[in-house]
């Protein structure tokens, strides 16, 4: 049975700090393509980072860029999402996903495992 489970939200002043991490089972997390995607409050679902199978590809939105490192460390099946100069706009839950290829993808259609989900709020 494939798992994904999110650890590491919770509440934030800005300009604080978050590691996420996503503990992956059932399947072979070191050939998958993984990714973060979050959802804020009455916002859809958007992609944040990506990272490919050898973590030798990664991929961020531009609002992240430079504050956000997506990382993934295959002997422990667990890959993270360091967070600094957290924004209150960065509110949301945060969601990993996993892909059957060995690619970081964009996307949300190229994801076939989902956890569900670790809330981070940044206050003002």
């Amino acid at each position: 049975q494939v798992r994904l489970v999110e650890s590491g939200g919770g509440l934030v002043q800005t300009g604080g700090s978050l590691r996420l991490s996503c503990a992956a089972s059932g399947f072979t997390f070191s050939l998958s393509g993984v990714a973060w995607f979050r959802r804020g409050p009455g916002k859809e679902r958007e992609f944040v980072a990506t990272v490919d199978y050898s973590g030798g590809f990664t991929s961020y939105t531009d609002s992240v860029k430079g504050r956000f490192t997506i990382s993934r460390d295959n002997a422990k099946n667990t890959m993270y999402l360091q967070m600094t100069s957290l924004k209150p706009e960065d509110t949301a839950v945060y969601y990993c996903a996993a892909s059957d290829g060995r690619g970081g993808a964009t996307v949300s259609i190229a994801y076939d495992y989902w956890g569900q989900g670790t809330q981070v709020t940044v206050s003002s």
